[in-house]
């Protein structure tokens, strides 16, 4: 123990080589108080470890340097703590509790880093900068959550809205690999975006706020299985993103939550295997389940929770089918019965906001017009929601926010069209401008009805 035991004014305090206990003859470490401690205005130049208890500091404490680690515990605090230096916030960190305001006034850096490079097992609730996204995600205990802005769209509603689409094809037109954008919410002619790794013919796509995947279509007539993505919102080429469970020929479908893309793989004859990914991350499709009626030439949108199919082509019986099929997104499982379509066909294309779901266009006994709505919610038959101005198939071509849907392209006429609806009031579709080329494309977009109301 130190000799000095009163200290007043004046006082050289100094200790060597020894500890200092308050309330105890037996301290342990250099400094140890037992009992209730208040401070006024303190300062810490250098604190690395520091468990806090109700009046030990007060609203004027400032901690000038210093590292928060797995050691660390936060008890309950009143007022503001400011924090000047540099700090250091593990990722074994856990905060109890913690303050009502932290101003950090020099640098802290979230634990960034590819997709590849996340924990294994990280705790829940862990936050991270994904690079391959540009954005935050969480993790909620089963898997890595994207952070999505849906918010901003009510004070920024030109944030997002991008619409997209891929590949080409019809009759005569070529197959093709262009990728183009269009702004949903402002009418005009769409913009090129990039270019598909492959050509394709027969494609759909599905997609996050800030991923989009294109797959399922086959140029020459056998099945392909490539699946390939894009960031949204950054023009460029596609990228690989995994293969097929089985490889797909004809318009199969893919519909989407704000995580999970679900595929309707198609085939000749047709087929019922339906697989998913994980759009976050990459990697092969895996088994969903099974179609009830196995169809090709389909169309589907979504709600956050529910994917609808509707209609397409059977064999053996070389007919259309009039049924509409559901899934629950996150729950692997078969498919169920959902309602009827009004009118009966193949080859159309669907959208959604986060309530309606909208299809149109296709090939009954002949070229329809018609589009049809439902809500997605609700186990029931189609409505009719009005008419296309231009007869045609469409073939997974369509994309919407949560106020507007976009027919694009089409063949049996080749045509470069778009047209769109407002998706709550029914009507007949509105030009709004042309796509770059001629033929049936694939759409997708960053505000559709899967990625829920905002």
């Amino acid at each position: 123990m130190a000799t000095v035991r009163r200290i007043g004014f004046g006082t050289i305090f100094e200790l060597e080589n020894d500890v200092v206990g308050i309330g105890t003859d037996n301290p342990t470490h250099k400094l140890q108080a037992l009992g209730n401690i208040r401070s006024e205005a303190a300062t810490d130049a250098g604190i690395s470890t520091f468990s806090t208890y109700q009046g030990f500091t007060d609203k004027e404490a400032r901690f000038t340097t210093g590292q928060i680690d797995n050691q660390s515990q936060s008890g309950s605090t009143s007022g503001e703590i400011v924090i000047d230096g540099d700090v250091t916030v593990s990722s074994a960190t856990t905060f109890t509790s913690g303050p009502q305001h932290l101003t950090v006034t020099d640098t802290f850096t979230l634990p960034s880093g590819d997709t590849n490079s996340r924990e294994e097992k990280p705790t829940p609730g862990s936050l991270r900068f994904n690079q391959d996204f540009a954005t935050l995600e969480f993790y909620t205990g089963n898997n890595w959550a994207t952070v999505n802005t849906f918010t901003d769209m009510k004070t920024n509603p030109q944030g997002r809205g991008r619409g997209v689409f891929g590949g080409g094809g019809g009759s005569p037109a070529p197959s093709d690999t262009l990728i183009q954008y269009v702004n949903i919410a402002t009418t005009g002619n769409s913009i090129d975006f990039g270019d598909l790794r492959d050509t394709e013919k027969y494609l759909d796509g599905c997609s996050s706020s800030i991923r989009g995947i294109f797959g399922t279509g086959s140029p020459s007539g056998s099945p392909v299985a490539d699946l390939d993505y894009i960031t949204i919102a950054s023009e460029g080429d596609s990228i690989e993103f995994g293969d097929l469970t089985q490889g797909s020929v004809f318009a199969g479908c893919l519909v989407s939550s704000s995580t999970r893309g679900i595929i309707h793989e198609s085939t000749n004859p047709t087929s019922n295997v339906i697989s998913y990914v994980e759009i976050s991350t990459i990697g092969n499709a895996l088994d969903f389940g099974d179609m009830i009626q196995g169809v090709r030439h389909v169309s589907g949108f979504s709600s956050p929770t529910r994917g609808v199919f509707a209609g397409g082509y059977r064999n053996p019986q070389n007919e259309n089918y009039s049924e509409f099929q559901s899934v629950t997104i996150a729950s692997k499982g078969n498919s169920i019965n959902f309602g009827n379509l009004s009118v009966v066909r193949r080859g159309q294309a669907g959208f959604s906001n986060s309530v309606r779901g909208v299809h149109g266009g296709g090939i009954s006994n002949t070229l329809v017009t018609s589009i049809e709505f439902l809500t997605i919610a609700s186990d029931g038959n189609a409505t009719v929601f009005g008419d296309l101005s231009l007869a045609r198939r469409l073939e997974g071509g369509g994309c919407a926010s949560q106020t507007r849907g976009i027919f694009a392209g089409g063949y049996s006429p080749d045509t470069n069209v778009m047209e769109f609806i407002t998706i709550a009031t029914e009507g007949n579709a509105q030009d709004f401008g042309d796509l770059i080329k001629v033929g049936m494309v694939a759409g997708l977009s960053d505000s559709h009805g899967g990625l829920g109301g905002f």
